[in-house]
């Protein structure tokens, strides 16, 4: 397969080049286009009113991956090697491996997620991946099943109606531990936000916002405009979050369309006002 990767955790990332170099030995044809330097939690952003500049990296990775560092977000990266680097379209796009996991609440903040995001809008099968760990370096279990994943050389398992677009955790546990993979939906994954004050050294104050996860597993479900027989089969599928609580490889289908579709349902049908009455 001819395969984009990107990231947001930069260029030289021990998450990515694992990436990389696992599915080029896999036979894979490999293209890396990945920031210059970290530029994680970015979203969706992309650069409108400065030049992106790409320069290509030939010391890092092996001599069959063509690398380029790009001075923009993630999503100007991969917009760039489909507009401007890649001579033919890839067959997928793939954006990690992530150091830290992307669950819940995290896809909208997630440079990773909006990499592959974007390879989706263009209408290329995309799949996030994500290390739930900040500390532990074992990427080899997540770039193995991402190997694993795309081993249908015929992509089968991506052809067949709308592009996908997966986004992949993979706990950070040893790899005898892992217990295999689920299919999950989006759960809530909240944070105990800190603003920290501090002073520099012109005697300005300024914030650097901190703060960490809460590790209690909620789920977003019910909605009170979804039927009774969807609310009860998308109670029988795991969130993200309880999946890798389990130890399980996550895989979560998701879509840039962000109609609430039971909101939506409530208001067309009049069961809600929008406006007081």
């Amino acid at each position: 397969m001819n395969i984009l990767i990107s990231n947001d955790d930069g260029i030289f990332a021990q998450g990515m080049r694992t990436l990389a170099t696992t599915l080029a030995t896999a036979g894979h044809q490999v293209t890396v286009v990945c920031p210059d330097r970290e530029r994680s939690a970015t979203g969706h952003g992309l650069t409108m009113h400065k030049p992106i500049r790409a320069e290509l990296v030939e010391s890092v990775f092996k001599a069959e991956i063509q690398a380029w560092s790009c001075s923009g977000t993630p999503a100007d990266c991969v917009k760039l090697a489909l507009g401007a680097l890649m001579a033919t379209p890839p067959d997928i796009v793939v954006s990690g491996i992530n150091h830290g996991a992307n669950l819940g609440n995290d896809v909208v903040y997630s440079g990773t997620v909006s990499a592959a995001m974007e390879g989706v809008m263009e209408g290329i099968p995309s799949i996030a991946v994500s290390l739930t760990s900040f500390t532990q370096k074992s990427f080899a279990p997540a770039a193995d099943f991402i190997c694993d994943l795309l081993g249908d050389r015929d992509g089968h398992r991506f052809s067949a109606g709308a592009p996908l677009l997966l986004n992949v955790n993979v706990p950070a546990v040893a790899a005898a531990e892992i217990k295999g993979a689920k299919i999950t939906r989006q759960g809530i994954r909240r944070y105990f936000d800190q603003f920290e004050k501090r002073v520099d050294p012109r005697g300005k104050t300024y914030y650097w916002l901190a703060g960490e996860a809460i590790e209690a597993i909620e789920d977003p479900l019910p909605h009170q405009g979804w039927p009774t027989d969807l609310k009860q089969s998308l109670k029988a599928i795991p969130t993200d979050v309880q999946a890798i609580h389990e130890h399980y490889i996550s895989v979560t289908p998701l879509q840039y369309n962000l109609t609430a579709l039971g909101d939506l349902i409530d208001l067309a049908s009049g069961r809600r006002s929008l406006l007081p009455t």
